[in-house]
């Protein structure tokens, strides 16, 4: 049966920003699910593009087709029991912000996470290094130069939310910004200020023994990119990271700030 009072969010972060953290953190409450990695927005894109197919423009149904995307969502959630679903995606890339704005009737609005892209190459750098079947190791990459190119590649999860990242500071009025050193540093304030965006009364959150990421009965399989992908430690606090990203991809991505 559909929530009628449902409401729903987007989380868009780079990866290793504090993603699982955030999620661990926010599901404590009964009335959230905030999701792993979402489908979602593929779902809409791979419906979107049948518009392009021969079979399609033979026969342009376009009302019936957008009927299906007007409620892949509503579809998609009609059985979580969670009265506010927080999807994470790249909802505010171009495409997928046009996207969204015509199919998604009641509007939407979304929580950006931000981390120094520098810092994010080091958490991938501590990752890899200590998980030897981390997704990175598999390929012919020879250092962490290359692996970090790898990671880079456009059609790659860091450079889609950073062009998320970038156009949502174009949307101040439908994003709430949380760095990810806040977080860290004073948990509780932030997410005092995250309730009044959702404009919901405030859950009594924990931040010490902190439990992996659970969404209705389903854990992540990290075998398929690499242990300890997204496993968090019990209680926040900084990491200690020793990693230093080579110069040569200081000087290559340095300019980009968030």
């Amino acid at each position: 049966m559909v929530n009628q009072n449902r409401k729903l969010f987007f989380l868009v972060a780079l990866p290793r920003s504090g993603n699982t953290l955030f999620t661990s953190i926010m599901n404590q409450n009964p009335e959230i699910a905030a999701t792993a990695n979402s489908i979602t927005l593929e779902i809409m894109k791979d419906l979107f593009l049948l518009k392009d197919t021969d079979v399609f423009k033979n026969y342009p149904d376009h009302k019936s087709l957008d009927n299906v995307l007007d409620n892949v969502f509503t579809n998609y959630y009609q059985q979580w029991p969670q009265r506010i679903i927080i999807d994470r995606g790249p909802v505010m890339t171009k495409a997928n912000f046009d996207v969204m704005q015509k199919h998604f009737k009641p509007g939407f609005k979304c929580i950006v996470l931000l981390r120094d892209l520098m810092e994010v190459f080091a958490s991938y750098m501590k990752w890899y290094t200590e998980n030897p079947n981390a997704f990175p190791n598999r390929y012919d990459c020879k250092n962490d130069e290359e692996k970090l190119l790898m990671l880079m590649n456009n059609d790659g999860a860091i450079v889609k939310d950073l062009k998320a990242i970038k156009n949502s500071y174009n949307y101040p009025n439908i994003c709430h910004f949380i760095r990810y050193n806040d977080m860290i540093t004073d948990p509780e304030k932030v997410f005092k200020e995250l309730y009044k965006f959702l404009k919901e009364p405030y859950y009594p959150h924990y931040f010490e023994n902190l439990k992996q990421v659970n969404i209705n009965d389903i854990e992540y399989d990290d075998t398929v990119v690499g242990k300890n992908m997204h496993t968090i430690r019990p209680t926040i606090k900084k990491e200690t990271n020793n990693y230093i990203v080579p110069k040569s991809i200081r000087e290559r991505y340095g300019h980009i700030k968030i």
